[in-house]
């Protein structure tokens, strides 16, 4: 289980050092084999390889003459990076995954559960801000009764 938030920096070739609290899990898991796709908010999503394959399979399975299901397995597949993780801990994010999250040198490793999403640092605390204006809209039924 994925959780948490570390602030990290991309090396001057694009890789970035998994934490080490992760790494015993994602060799026992996966032995360092990641995926890397996008995400339509723009950052980057991480996930051990056999969390990753149902989520193709159930992509690839849907019907492809919808055009926004098309679209989605485009982005998400078409995307999709496998990376291996070193002996230092570290993985290659390819350029163009960098480009389209708009990473540079400071970023964010976020755990999501069975997944990570990894975003440009400034554009996380614009996420965060806007998580934080609940006057800005009524809450998601979903959420109705939920409590901390």
């Amino acid at each position: 289980m994925f959780r948490g938030v570390t602030q990290l920096s991309l090396d001057a070739k694009g890789r970035l050092a998994i934490p080490a609290k992760y790494r015993a899990e994602l060799m026992s898991s996966c032995a360092g084999c990641l995926i890397i796709t996008v995400d339509p908010s723009r950052c980057l999503l991480i996930y051990p390889q056999p969390a990753w394959e149902p989520i193709e399979q159930k992509l690839n399975n849907l019907p492809s003459f919808e055009t926004k299901t098309r679209s989605l397995q485009r982005l998400l597949v078409g995307n999709a990076s496998d990376v291996e993780m070193d002996a230092a801990g570290r993985i290659l994010v390819p350029p163009p995954l960098r480009q389209f999250a708009g990473l540079s040198k400071e970023v964010v490793l976020v755990g999501q559960g069975t997944k990570f999403e990894l975003w440009n640092e400034s554009q996380w605390n614009q996420q965060i801000e806007a998580a934080l204006d609940f006057d800005n809209g009524a809450m998601p039924p979903e959420l109705n009764g939920f409590s901390l």
